[in-house]
């Protein structure tokens, strides 16, 4: 598991699966859709995604490998709240505000699972 305290850095990190099975069986993981039922329906969003992770990187980060440096990321749902009322329009750095949304949707989602875990 990921330690929240540390910034993540893609290589090494285990996913939930160990949530339903440890190791998980296959029947579990065919239940978890994640390509079928994330990926494709979303490709462009994800995309979208992928830049905020990039210009957040660039931004909080600068010169250093892509990580979510959680240190610098603790308020999810006030920040989720700010770009959700601009939502539809492009933030200043040319990032929409409704990937904004979606990422730290997505970060406070994470966040979540990993205290039940």
């Amino acid at each position: 598991m990921n330690d929240p305290t540390k910034p993540f850095y893609g290589g090494g990190y285990s996913s939930t699966y160990d949530v339903y099975e440890d190791p998980p069986m296959k029947e579990n993981r065919k239940n978890i859709p994640v390509y079928s039922g994330v990926i494709k329906y979303f490709p462009d969003a994800i995309k979208e995604l992928a830049k905020v992770s990039y210009q957040g990187n660039e931004q909080h980060n600068p010169g250093k490998p892509l990580h979510w440096d959680r240190s610098k990321s603790g308020d999810e749902l006030d920040a989720l709240t700010r770009h959700l009322i601009d939502a539809g329009t492009l933030d200043t750095d040319g990032i929409r505000h409704s990937a904004k949304v979606a990422w730290r949707a997505l970060a406070n989602l994470q966040k979540e699972i990993e205290i039940e875990i």
